[in-house]
């Protein structure tokens, strides 16, 4: 099965729960209120049997936004974010970029992909890590830096919840995340203070590099 089928297989699976527990809610909420399906599909412009159906899990291609009216109209809000969790479509870019470095490290390192947070239900995972006698290296690859004090706050927290003692956050040579990297430099210079030919020579001789690296490679 490829990358692509995994990723969408677990994402429908995590939406269809969602989408359960959401709509379970609702029927809780509407029944608080007396309110019958009548009412409820009334207000957000359907029949009675039509929001009855979606309320039964009946329509699993229900709109996002219409999950939103429905919660609305009987008293709850929906409120919902995204975040990395790892273990999605890499570009081929992001695959070469974290070769180069496993390339460049040492054997005695253990190397690991997608390394998953110790946290139950946490989603979020390092796109690899290195491992030697104790010592635990999270390492975060960017191709393309668009907002490096967002991907510095990621790898930070990731970091802290991880429990992992080093990170690495490995940014592809290009002008455009040069550029990125000069407008924070003051910021990353105070969270990643072993740069790219330090963190190298001691990653290579299978040291430790005694901090967060930033490796431009």
């Amino acid at each position: 099965m490829s990358t692509r089928e995994r990723a969408r297989d677990r994402g429908r699976r995590r939406g269809e729960r969602l989408l359960s527990t959401l709509l379970g809610e609702a029927r809780e909420a509407r029944l608080g209120l007396n309110l019958s399906q009548d009412d409820v599909g009334q207000a957000i412009g359907l029949s009675g049997s039509q929001y009855g159906l979606i309320e039964r899990g009946g329509h699993p291609g229900v709109a996002f936004v219409t999950v939103a009216e429905i919660l609305s109209v009987v008293g709850h809000e929906l409120a919902a974010r995204a975040y990395p969790s790892g273990g999605g479509l890499r570009d081929a870019g992001q695959i070469a970029l974290l070769g180069r470095l496993r390339g460049r490290v040492s054997s005695s390192w253990t190397w690991r992909s997608e390394v998953p947070m110790p946290i139950e239900a946490d989603l979020r995972a390092w796109d690899a890590g290195l491992f030697a006698a104790g010592l635990r290296i999270g390492i975060d690859a960017e191709t393309r830096l668009r907002d490096a004090q967002a991907v510095d706050r990621r790898v930070m927290l990731k970091l802290r919840d991880s429990r992992f003692d080093r990170a690495v956050l490995l940014v592809a040579d290009t002008r455009t995340n040069r550029l990125a990297l000069r407008e924070a430099a003051r910021a990353l210079a105070a969270n990643y203070p072993v740069a790219t030919r330090a963190a190298l020579a001691a990653l290579a001789d299978g040291r430790d590099p005694g901090a967060n690296c930033l490796v431009v490679l």
